[in-house]
């Protein structure tokens, strides 16, 4: 078994004040196994709401969780968001959890388990893997998802099923070792193709839930983030970027 102390959680935030203090009930509330300790890095890039607004109030509301706000003076991008934090973290392991709704924290044991049981450096969470919930939505986001996961593990040699997934659980050493560059969407086949080549790693996949947005409800990716991920996949996955 694999023992350690601190899971860190990196949120990457863009125009969520409406919806941020659902997903920090939802980590504040969260148990993880075998009492691992939580680091909880909001990212706030450059929002155009009161999204650090209600992050700060929602910290003084609950001193005791130790919340920790960084912010971009411009926006750049996911990606870039989730380097400042990543680069903040200071756990033995690092999670990325995005700000919206589309995920459930409660999953990360699942993740988890691989690593303490000894077998995992880095797991993906997988929506089409296993009998759990999945949110009915787009036909052509799935099929896109389907083609890009194919698409980069033909340039990896690994048979991921869902590499577009936002759910990665890293070690520390290992996501903070990478160069990683990207700025937007990209960052997922990047840091794919990235951790791929890290001599020795072990990847696990776990299925997880996944209850999708529409666009009225705040989803932001789009079909030119799709061939900004080809561009990605070709770039550090193919040529080794």
């Amino acid at each position: 078994m694999v023992k350690f102390d601190t899971l860190s959680i990196v949120v990457p935030v863009y125009n969520e004040a409406r919806t941020i203090h659902q997903i920090l009930d939802l980590l504040r509330e969260l148990q993880l196994l075998n009492g691992i300790g939580k680091e909880i890095i909001l990212v706030d890039d450059c929002s155009t709401d009161d999204s650090a607004a209600a992050i700060n109030a929602y910290a003084a509301r609950y001193p005791g969780l130790g919340l920790r706000l960084l912010a971009h003076p411009v926006n750049q991008g996911k990606g870039a968001a989730l380097r400042t934090g990543l680069r903040a973290a200071t756990g033995d392991y690092v999670i990325v959890q995005d700000a919206d709704l589309e995920y459930d924290p409660e999953e990360y044991n699942l993740l988890l388990k691989p690593i303490l049981k000894g077998f995992a450096d880095v797991v993906f969470g997988s929506r089409f893997l296993g009998g759990n919930p999945h949110r009915i939505l787009f036909f052509w986001h799935s099929i896109g998802n389907y083609w890009l996961t194919v698409f980069s593990n033909m340039t990896t040699d690994l048979n991921l099923t869902d590499m577009e997934t936002c759910y990665k659980l890293f070690r520390r050493d290992i996501i903070q070792g990478l160069d990683l560059k990207k700025n937007r969407f990209g960052f997922e086949p990047e840091v794919t193709a990235k951790v791929a080549r890290v001599p020795g790693v072990r990847l696990y996949e776990v299925g997880i839930s996944y209850y999708g947005r529409t666009y009225a409800e705040g989803k932001k990716i789009g079909w030119r983030d799709g061939f900004r991920a080809i561009y990605c996949i070709l770039k550090y996955g193919l040529l080794k970027a």
